[in-house]
């Protein structure tokens, strides 16, 4: 048996509880987790919003953000030994449909995530297919590792356009927009203005290397722009927060031809300025989950020649924990906290 942090009724709240270790089939591997990052996805969850009531069944071990070491592989895997220090991409695809075999993965239609459609890696155990196993370089920090699932969101969004030398425009300082932030600038954007609702966050965002960060109920978004020499307005933008209002904002800022990655989801149907797209020439691009699997090697080369992305871990906590750290989560004054599943001291 193993401790696991599940979903176990249909109402707020999670419970640590005892589970069995999961057995690895021929093609899976089992791995020892070291450390978790709590992603959004999670509070959505621990809350039990109506995105979790329809695509989550209880009961659910939770948690897709991790680094572990592999503890067992199954009878036919060949790349993978144990003790490899891995983390792993978490949509779990099913490898025959057009988009999967034209490479696409993160495009299939029978995606099953780990931790919301099949258990997930808060606990002291996960299998996973060896396919989706990541192998991580030593060099790498394990706690920067453990959040690569989000840093890959941020990595997939930010890199959907080119941001050699653009002015780009962020909506939503969460963990996600902040690393976004810091990857555009880590990849040559001219200015990288991102907004938010909290300062906490917005401050986050500028050690973070955004060039300005603006909360919307106080401070001027033309006014930035005018203060950063933009002229003809944002070349490439990126809509983070879920926020109609947010939508509403980005569009009429956009130079003619000018971009936008969506990857927020929208708790209500945005009335979309369809015009302002048409006329503008604007293109806009949904954004989900990974490349797989290019996003993967861009997120270890980036920070291997020098993004630093320790900065973004505000919190730390033991698993037993997490009670305080869904606290902390709750109120959005936090970057990303960080589960250690070693034993408590």
């Amino acid at each position: 048996m193993m401790d696991a942090l599940v979903k176990v009724a249909p109402k707020q709240g999670i419970e640590l509880r005892k589970v069995r270790i999961p057995v690895p089939k021929d093609d899976e591997v089992l791995i020892k987790i070291l450390k978790t990052s709590i992603c959004g996805t999670d509070l959505h969850i621990y809350n039990w919003d109506l995105w979790s009531q329809k695509h989550v069944a209880v009961p659910r071990v939770i948690g897709h953000e991790y680094v572990g070491e592999i503890a067992q592989v199954g009878a036919a895997v060949r790349n993978f030994h144990v003790g490899q220090i891995v983390s792993g991409e978490g949509h779990i695809v099913c490898g025959h449909c057009r988009n999967c075999r034209a490479g696409n993965g993160q495009w299939c239609h029978e995606t099953k995530g780990v931790g919301v459609n099949r258990d997930g890696a808060f606990a002291e155990y996960l299998c996973i297919p060896a396919s989706n196993c990541i192998p991580i370089s030593p060099d790498l920090p394990l706690e920067v590792v453990s959040f690569f699932d989000a840093f890959g969101n941020a990595t997939h969004t930010a890199l959907m356009f080119d941001v050699i030398g653009e002015d780009v425009l962020i909506t939503g300082a969460g963990p996600i927009g902040i690393m976004a932030a810091a990857i555009c600038r880590h990849n040559g954007a001219r200015n990288v203005i991102i907004t938010d609702l909290k300062d906490y966050r917005l401050d986050l965002a500028r050690k973070m290397g955004a060039t300005a960060a603006i909360n919307v109920q106080r401070d001027s978004l033309e006014e930035a722009m005018k203060a950063a020499g933009m002229v003809e307005g944002f070349d490439v933008a990126m809509e983070m927060s879920g926020s109609v209002p947010a939508l509403m904002q980005m569009l009429p800022v956009m130079r003619n031809g000018g971009k936008i990655a969506l990857l927020g989801l929208f708790g209500q149907m945005p009335a979309i300025e369809m015009d302002t797209i048409i006329l503008k020439g604007l293109t806009l691009q949904g954004i989900y989950g990974r490349r797989m699997y290019e996003t993967w090697y861009k997120m270890a080369a980036m920070v291997q020649s020098g993004l630093n992305l320790e900065p973004m871990i505000t919190h730390r906590f033991h698993y037993t924990e997490y009670e305080k750290a869904f606290e902390i989560m709750q109120t959005g004054n936090s970057g990303k906290i960080i589960l250690d599943w070693g034993k408590k001291d």
